[in-house]
């Protein structure tokens, strides 16, 4: 293994409506916790703010998110590659918005690798975590998503939400890790087959991405733009 691996996700507390679309549209969004997990580490290391009672507050504050992009940049600056899906598209764009560290977050994104995104530029189209973790015989928990995390938060559920963001920073290593043990990634296709792409390299930071060629689309008809991830970068 090239990277010492940390993988990164976050929680946002906003509790949207059913059928709410994209998801963007309704930031500001807030982060209820956020985790990381080191390769070389048994246990992820979770954050979440405190009211003055010592219980979990409804989101993240300000100075607690500033301290938190501090340990990333420290963590980069101790060899470890930060490594998340669809980081690039959502974790640090949300993370820059709630800290106020843009300049911070960008720096930390495009120099991050971001599994998803790595694959979207070569193929076209994204997939998901749990899509390429089912390949390799592990999952999420089937009682637990992103979109029902901050109403559980709310409701005081909040071991349940730190074990699932915990959770997600497991899979997102253990992913990238047999992908870059095996040169590839696999992913369970819609129709339930296992496919793959190929990454004879290893995984590509965001920058070393971005450099390669265009995917043919041509087959989708309405094919994602790039800047769909990157925009919040300019």
């Amino acid at each position: 293994m090239t990277n010492r691996y940390l993988g990164f996700d976050i929680e946002t507390a906003k509790i949207l409506p059913e059928n709410f679309g994209d998801l963007h549209d309704h930031r500001p969004l807030g982060i209820s916790c956020a985790a990381i997990w080191c390769a070389d580490q048994e246990k992820a290391e979770v954050f979440y703010s405190k009211n003055s009672d010592g219980n979990p507050s409804e989101k993240m504050n300000v100075e607690d998110l500033s301290d938190f992009v501090d340990l990333l940049i420290n963590k980069t600056q101790e060899g470890y590659t930060v490594v998340t899906h669809n980081g690039l598209g959502f974790d640090f764009d949300i993370l820059a918005e709630e800290s106020g560290r843009l300049e911070d977050c960008r720096n930390l994104a495009l120099n991050h690798v971001d599994m998803m995104f790595h694959f979207f530029c070569g193929k076209g189209f994204a997939i998901g975590l749990n899509a390429a973790a089912k390949s390799i015989g592990i999952s999420k928990p089937a009682d637990v998503d992103g979109s029902v995390a901050p109403q559980l938060w709310k409701d005081g559920n909040h071991q349940q939400v730190l074990d699932y963001v915990a959770q997600d920073c497991r899979l997102t290593l253990d992913v990238a890790l047999k992908s870059e043990k095996n040169k590839r990634i696999t992913w369970v296709t819609r129709r339930g087959s296992v496919s793959s792409f190929d990454i004879p390299a290893g995984w590509l930071t965001v920058n070393d991405a971005m450099n390669l060629p265009l995917p043919d689309n041509s087959w989708m008809d309405d094919p994602w733009e790039r800047s769909k991830f990157t925009g919040w970068l300019k």
